[in-house]
């Protein structure tokens, strides 16, 4: 109950899923260089899909907040390819995320998607996610100055994150 998304969903909306997983990088190459494309952003998402997931559910409103873990893992960059991707793209922090935005945005046309950065990622990265997400009409919400240990979000931190999501909200006049 001390998430930012809680809050922000018990204050605005419904939460229909939330589909977190703690160490999870959005391309399919984890901590040490490990296959993680079971769980990987692109897994879940594609994995979803195939469930028929935003068949059986209107999600009017998505936030994705990603790349932190591609970031701490040093997960590979990768070439900036935004179309045409290979199976051996997706272990790639710029492919995989290029990706994930295409297939969000084609496979929910009519939700509404936040890309939101942590104020701590690569530039690098931080960067491209800005480019691919404004190419594709995905709002970005860039964090700044969260309070944190360890480099997690303490429960202030979370509060920030909600509090800097709502501003960036009610400044487009969404809530």
């Amino acid at each position: 109950e001390q998430t930012w998304w809680y809050n922000l969903s018990k204050d605005y909306g419904v939460l229909i899923r939330n589909c977190s997983w703690s160490g999870t990088t959005i391309c399919n190459t984890g901590y040490d260089g490990i296959d993680r494309s079971d769980v990987s952003f692109v897994g879940r998402m594609k994995k979803l899909i195939k469930e028929k997931y935003f068949n059986e559910n209107r999600i009017d409103t998505l936030f994705l907040f990603g790349g932190t873990n591609d970031s701490w893992a040093n997960s590979p960059l990768g070439d900036r390819v935004t179309s045409d991707w290979k199976d051996a793209d997706l272990y790639n922090v710029f492919p995989a995320f290029s990706y994930l935005i295409n297939l969000l945005v084609s496979e929910l046309p009519e939700t509404k998607i936040y890309c939101i950065l942590n104020d701590e990622l690569k530039s690098e990265i931080k960067e491209f996610y800005k480019i691919i997400s404004e190419r594709n009409g995905v709002d970005v919400i860039e964090l700044y100055n969260i309070d944190k240990i360890n480099r997690h979000p303490t429960i202030k931190g979370m509060s920030e994150i909600r509090e800097q999501v709502v501003a960036f909200l009610k400044s487009k006049q969404r809530i």
